[in-house]
């Protein structure tokens, strides 16, 4: 049986089919308008929606099948260890989800390279233990661009092939790019010296800049949430 997942952001809208595990395909909307008029086209048995902007009542008055709605409440098929799980973003325990599942169900590290950078933990007993929230590419070059009387909006379309800059822009950018990517190697070698046989997935809008880092253990998933989201409709409807 097919699945639809469905993730609802605050700029855009990201779904994905899945037969079982595997992924048939996935595609992104500006609306829902144009989603919902492109989901009324497919055939699946199940559906479940993660959503930041709408809420389930406002969903199910426009979306002509029946879906669950992820919530704090849902069942996961892990554990939640999170001191506070009502103020866990749904998208940090579907990326640890995802990773786990990808995993094997295994000890788990999911990165999730977006506006910020979060670090999801799960541990051998199938546990979500937490992880760390850092600030993301963009964001550390507004804070320098904000917090300053004189250091620019820099740009970071591509990486810098120097770790050593030249002038303000490109120590600047080199600052921002291999800042992140010592964070990301420092982190996963901190939780290799606690589980030497650990896994990391990588996601995020700005996973495709860190491809190089993808090697033995470290997986580059763009769509990983997607991946969590499924494995939790199935443990749902199982």
């Amino acid at each position: 049986m097919r699945n639809l997942v469905i993730d609802i952001g605050n700029s855009r809208i990201k779904s994905a089919l899945f037969e079982g595990n595997e992924l048939i395909g996935d595609h992104s909307f500006i609306d829902l308008d144009s989603a919902l008029s492109f989901w009324r086209t497919m055939e699946f048995g199940s559906c479940l929606v993660s959503s930041v902007s709408v809420s389930s009542e406002e969903l199910a008055e426009k979306v002509p099948f029946p879906f669950h709605f992820l919530s704090y409440s849902t069942v996961l098929p892990i554990l939640n260890g999170y001191a506070t799980p009502k103020t866990l973003g749904l998208d940090r325990i579907a990326a640890a989800v995802g990773a786990w599942d990808l995993a094997g169900r295994k000890p788990v590290l999911a990165i999730d390279l977006g506006s910020c950078i979060t670090f999801e933990f799960v541990d051998e007993l199938a546990i979500y233990r937490g992880g760390a929230i850092s600030p993301g590419l963009q964001m550390r070059a507004k804070a320098m661009n904000s917090f300053t009387a004189r250091l620019p909006l820099v740009d970071l379309n591509k990486k810098p092939e120097n770790l050593t800059g030249d002038s303000t822009i490109t120590c600047m950018q080199a600052g921002i790019w291999y800042g992140v990517e010592f964070e990301l190697t420092g982190q996963i070698a901190a939780y290799r010296l606690k589980i030497p046989e650990i896994k990391v997935y990588i996601c995020g809008g700005d996973s495709v800049s860190f491809e190089s880092l993808a090697k033995d253990h470290i997986f580059v998933v763009p769509n990983l949430v997607l991946h969590g989201l499924n494995s939790i409709l199935n443990h749902n409807v199982d």
